[in-house]
């Protein structure tokens, strides 16, 4: 089986020029390595706010490196330099509306200026592309979705619908630990695992 492979996009032109250090990758990756059971590579990129280098990094993550999955971060408002969400757009075959609906549903429970957001999901071939925030807070915040006080679920995060979507890609089938996110997939979807 092949092992899952996630492409992780740090889109800013500080940190890609040495400015300040990039939190969103190392944020990423730790969520990833505390939230997936399943074997995965991941590939990192650390790239300025520039549209055109932002669709080329992510073509090549999905047409050479054959990414499942690319996360990217940052670059998602409505200031100038902030294309990323418009870069993803562009090299796009469908786009995945819900994906961006419910980050900024999440948001809404934390901060109003959630609404400027202007985050995506699309299919690339074989690949689901999502841009996440920029800080690490919100990133985790948006992966797994608003808990209460005693850990239960309120709003769905994202990455509940990951699994299921990159599995009817025809991708590897993603399991996660059910304390951090639970996949969530219709029961004909669902199979054994080997214990």
């Amino acid at each position: 089986m092949n092992n899952l492979r996630i492409g992780l996009v740090s889109v800013s032109d500080r940190a890609s020029s040495g400015v300040y250090q990039d939190k969103g990758i190392p944020a990423l990756a730790a969520w990833l390595e505390r939230t997936l059971t399943i074997p995965f590579q991941i590939e990192t990129r650390l790239i300025p706010d520039e549209q055109s280098i932002i669709e080329q990094t992510l073509c090549e993550l999905v047409d050479e490196m054959t990414c499942h999955l690319v996360l990217t971060t940052g670059g998602t408002g409505p200031a100038r330099r902030d294309v990323t969400p418009d870069a993803t757009l562009a090299i796009a075959d469908r786009i995945m509306p819900g994906f961006g609906e419910q980050m900024r549903q999440i948001s809404l429970h934390f901060v109003p200026t959630a609404i400027l957001s202007r985050q995506v999901g699309v299919i690339r071939k074989q690949a689901l592309i999502l841009n996440l925030p920029g800080q690490p807070k919100s990133i985790q915040e948006t992966l797994e979705g608003v808990k209460d006080e005693s850990g239960k679920v309120i709003v769905p995060g994202i990455f509940a619908s990951v699994p299921y979507c990159v599995q009817l890609l025809d991708g590897p089938y993603i399991e996660t630990d059910p304390t951090v996110v639970a996949a969530f997939r219709p029961k004909s979807a669902i199979r054994e695992t080997k214990s």
